[in-house]
């Protein structure tokens, strides 16, 4: 089981960013700033969420990470290696799963490996594999629309880590489903990253979700995005949904609530 990071690290870290800046041009010739010196580490295995108000730049930092989104500024290092575009150890979950309706589940799931030319004898007993973790066995020849939104994201989840890539991004992935389903996929999640053992950064409006996934929250201020506060999550793991009644659950969103004041951007 990845071990909980408290800020001391015993091997360099898996992602570096420091000064991160980011600025869009704007049609009336005024830049936006979306980023500003922005630093911070992950270790190899830990489990990290970033919570902020809206347009703050938490999506535009996982898409500058993922390599899909050039022109920032200062560092960002994989593994030690500079950021310069997509790469096949990052694996990117998105808020809707973007599933081709064309396609069969495990189609859909195998379509990096198809994109990237690795041949499918060698992954269809992972890609199976991984569906049975997440619950699908049974469903590989189904397509999308027989599919409830919370398993669709499963298999979005599995598509990402159909490559075995060292880095999970996820952006927002359980903020278009119902309060049950989005529960059952953060315990899902923390199950399959148990398995897994990969690094995750998930981006989220929920401030419990944050500190219920996570072994760090990056805290971020209104736009232009910096990082006011990282907090450590000293929660006992695993963990169960029962946890967010506890004192010390509470204070922890507490902590990350106060930064935001009477914003009312974050739900709770």
């Amino acid at each position: 089981m990845p071990s909980v990071n408290v800020g001391v690290q015993t091997k360099p870290p898996l992602i570096r960013a420091l000064r991160l800046n980011k600025t869009y041009p704007a049609r009336d010739g005024a830049p936006i700033v979306a980023l500003k010196d922005v630093d911070f580490d992950i270790g190899e295995g830990e489990f990290v969420t970033v919570v902020g108000p809206s347009g703050c730049g938490k999506s535009t930092l996982l898409k500058v990470m993922a390599g899909i989104l050039a022109g920032a500024s200062g560092s960002l290092t994989l593994g030690g290696v500079p950021v310069t575009g997509p790469s096949r150890n990052v694996g990117v979950v998105f808020q809707a799963p973007v599933l081709l309706p064309w396609r069969t589940v495990l189609e859909n799931v195998l379509l990096p490996i198809d994109v990237q030319r690795r041949g499918r004898p060698a992954h269809l007993a992972r890609a199976q594999d991984l569906l049975r973790m997440v619950g699908l066995e049974g469903f590989e020849n189904r397509y999308p629309a027989a599919l409830s939104g919370g398993m669709q994201q499963r298999v979005g989840i599995v598509r990402a880590l159909i490559h075995d890539p060292d880095l999970l991004l996820m952006d927002e992935p359980f903020g278009a489903l119902d309060a049950m389903t989005r529960e059952q996929m953060n315990l899902d999640l923390l199950r399959i990253w148990n398995a897994n053992g990969k690094t995750v950064m998930l981006v989220t409006h929920s401030i419990p979700e944050a500190v219920f996934l996570a072994d760090r929250v990056i805290v971020m201020s209104p736009r232009p995005g910096r990082i006011t506060d990282i907090v450590t999550v000293g929660l006992p793991r695993p963990r169960r949904l029962s946890i967010m009644a506890t004192p010390e659950f509470g204070a922890l969103t507490d902590q990350i609530r106060a930064h935001f004041g009477a914003l009312g951007a974050l739900d709770a």
